[in-house]
């Protein structure tokens, strides 16, 4: 399969520090990433975007926050940019809204797929800016977003699930189905974030490409024992992790990050423990697989 891959950045969000390093305190993850006077750190809300030149299709993975939120709730949310950023950045490498084939959903909380909706304009409803892509998400993932539980019903919006039940595009994957993207796609079932998170992983003539999704969010949660107070039931998450970390470094892949403020993606290595570590980062995803590559793959 020969296909360019890029990282398409988004809008970015700050959110506590806290929340996102749920079990350890300040003194320890202030060590890795840098707070603000709110005791808020920035985050990437970035995509992924695959143009499959043998099938001349485009794939978007994940959609990033976007910028639906009223200018309140782009306030208390922390949501920063200037308008749509996802599209301007997908526009940037010469792909428009309408040319995007599939969109593929890890899950459904709104910093993931925020996107998918059209800028906030008062007085006007939101609608979907992907007007002929299908909406890939898991069964159970799906599920979650109809029922959420109190806790993280706030992740979820009741329009966008609305919208795409009636856009007559939503694709929702049962366990065990193959990937809808086909031949060198694959996908990994996580729980420990949210129910049935599907991770996409891509084959690659240098090796797989592993989408962290939140499972691992960035570089900082690559240490193993880390999660977020937003994950619904850690332990699992952790020995999800461990899982998905020792495949990644067994196989030789990469891992995209869709979180990372300062890395779209990066290797793992070992440290002088043995214990599975950040290797080398990647500030930007521009590869061309299969063919001709720049000095930018890996």
């Amino acid at each position: 399969m020969r296909f360019s891959l890029y990282s398409v950045e988004g809008n970015r969000q700050w959110l506590d520090g806290g929340s996102m390093f749920g079990n350890a305190p300040k003194a320890l993850w202030s060590r890795w990433v840098r707070s603000d006077e709110l005791n808020r750190i920035e985050l990437a809300c970035r995509g992924f975007l695959l143009i499959d030149h043998e099938r001349d299709r485009r794939i978007l993975f994940e959609t990033g926050i976007g910028f639906f939120f009223e200018p309140k709730l782009r306030d208390r949310y922390g949501v920063s940019g200037d308008g749509h950023v996802l599209l301007e950045s997908l526009r940037a490498r010469g792909v428009t809204p309408e040319q995007v084939d599939a969109v593929v959903l890890s899950h459904l909380h709104f910093d993931h797929a925020g996107g998918l909706l059209s800028p906030w304009c008062e007085g006007r409803a939101p609608e979907l800016v992907f007007p002929r892509a299908q909406f890939i998400v898991g069964e159970q993932a799906w599920q979650r977003a109809c029922e959420p539980h109190l806790r993280d019903r706030v992740s979820f919006l009741s329009e966008l699930r609305t919208l795409l039940e009636a856009s007559g595009r939503l694709v929702i994957v049962s366990p065990g189905d193959p990937h809808p993207l086909g031949q060198g796609f694959s996908y990994v079932l996580s729980e420990g974030h949210t129910p049935g998170q599907l991770l996409t992983v891509i084959q690659t003539s240098w090796g797989p490409a592993f989408f962290c999704g939140d499972l691992v969010p960035g570089t900082p949660w690559i240490r193993q024992a880390i999660t977020m107070g937003y994950d619904r039931y850690p332990e699992r998450l952790i020995d999800e992790k461990h899982l998905f970390l020792q495949r990644c470094f067994d196989e030789q892949g990469i891992l995209l990050f869709t979180h990372d403020a300062k890395n779209a993606g990066a290797t793992l290595s070992r440290d002088e423990r043995q214990r599975l570590v950040f290797g080398k980062g990647f500030e930007e995803i521009n590869w061309l697989v299969g063919g001709k590559v720049d000095r930018t793959h890996p």
